[in-house]
This record gives C-alpha cells, structure tokens and sequence, in this order.
C-alpha cells in the first residue's frame, strides 16, 4: 500500500473519529467511552494497514 493511499484512509477516518467522539460523549457523558470508540477506530485503521 503506498503512502497517499494511507493519508486517504487516515483522512478518511478522522471525520468518524471526531463526530462519532462526539455523538459517543453525548450519549454516554464519559470520556472512557470516547476513548474505547477512539481504540476501535485506531484498531480497525491498523488492521487495513497491515493487509
């Protein structure tokens, strides 16, 4: 995988990372869960590149 398609799938992936952190805190007021999301993301972002 070169490295513009990484940035994409980074960039793509930020905007999750920020509305649904959002949407996250509003239903549960609690950064734990914010962070637990974040990890999610972080580890599904991984996933795509180590394939």
């Amino acid at each position: 995988m070169d490295i513009p398609r990484k940035l994409g799938i980074l960039i793509f992936t930020a905007a999750p990372a920020i509305v649904g952190g959002g949407i996250v805190y509003h239903f549960f007021d609690s950064f734990v869960h914010v962070v637990v999301f974040e990890m999610l993301l972080l580890t599904a972002v991984l996933g795509i590149f180590s394939s």
